[in-house]
C-alpha cells in the first residue's frame, strides 16, 4: 500500500493498464479516475477485499472475539450473533444468516491461527512508520514518478532486510526509524492519503 497506491505510481498503472488493453482515450484509464479507485473507501464484508481504512475494523472484530474464546468470556456458539453485532457496529453490515460473508469466511480459525490476524494491520503500522523514515533521506516521490526503485530498495536492505533475525521486531523498528512503533504514523498516513488529496 505504501510503494503501489500513491500518485506517482498510480500513474504508471493507468498508462500501462490502458495501453494493455488498447484503451488510451477510455477515461475510465484516466489517472484521475484510477487514483479514485486505488482511493475508494466502502466498507464490505470480506477483509481481503476491504480498503485499508476500513481494513483495521475487521481486524479489531476478529482479534476481540479470538481474546473472548481464550479468555472463556465467549463460546463458540456466541461467534456468529457476535460477529454480526460487532460488524453493524464497526461497519454497519449485517451478516446475519450469511455465515460465507461472516464468520466462516476464511481458514485461519479452522487451522488453529488464533491471533494471527493483528500482524496484518501491525504490517501496515510497521510500513508507514519505515516510509515515513524512508522519506527523511530518499526522495520516494522522484523514485515512483521514474519508476527507480534502486534507492528505496538500499533504504530496505540497509535498515531492515539485512537485519533479519538478529534483532527484536521492538529493537528493528527503533534501530531504523529511531523510535518504537508509533501508530500515528499510520494514522497520519491514512490522513493524507483519503483526507487530504
Amino acid at each position: 500500500m505504501q510503494i503501489a497506491r500513491p500518485p506517482e505510481f498510480v500513474a504508471h498503472i493507468a498508462k500501462m493498464a490502458a495501453q494493455t488493453f488498447g484503451r488510451e482515450a477510455d477515461p475510465a484509464f484516466s489517472l484521475d479516475n484510477m487514483n479514485t479507485l486505488y482511493k475508494r473507501v466502502q466498507p464490505g464484508f470480506i477483509r481481503v477485499d476491504a480498503d485499508e481504512v476500513t481494513y483495521p475494523a475487521h481486524i479489531i472484530l476478529r482479534y476481540e472475539i479470538e481474546r473472548g474464546l481464550i479468555e472463556g468470556t465467549i463460546e463458540v456458539d456466541d461467534i456468529p450473533a457476535l460477529w454480526n453485532k460487532k460488524m453493524q457496529e464497526y461497519l454497519s453490515i449485517d451478516t446475519e444468516g450469511n455465515y460465507t460473508k461472516g464468520c466462516m469466511q476464511h481458514i485461519h480459525w479452522t487451522d488453529g491461527s488464533f491471533g494471527y490476524f493483528p500482524s496484518y494491520t501491525l504490517g501496515a503500522m510497521y510500513a508507514a512508520q519505515f516510509m515515513a523514515a524512508m522519506r527523511k533521506t530518499v526522495d520516494v516521490d522522484a523514485c515512483l514518478r521514474n519508476l527507480d526503485f534502486s534507492p528505496i530498495s538500499a533504504w530496505l536492505e540497509e535498515n531492515v532486510w539485512s537485519k533479519g533475525s538478529t534483532l527484536s521486531t521492538d529493537e528493528l523498528v527503533i534501530q531504523a526509524t529511531g523510535e518504537p512503533l508509533n501508530p500515528e504514523y499510520f494514522k497520519q498516513h491514512l490522513i493524507a492519503r483519503y483526507l487530504n488529496n
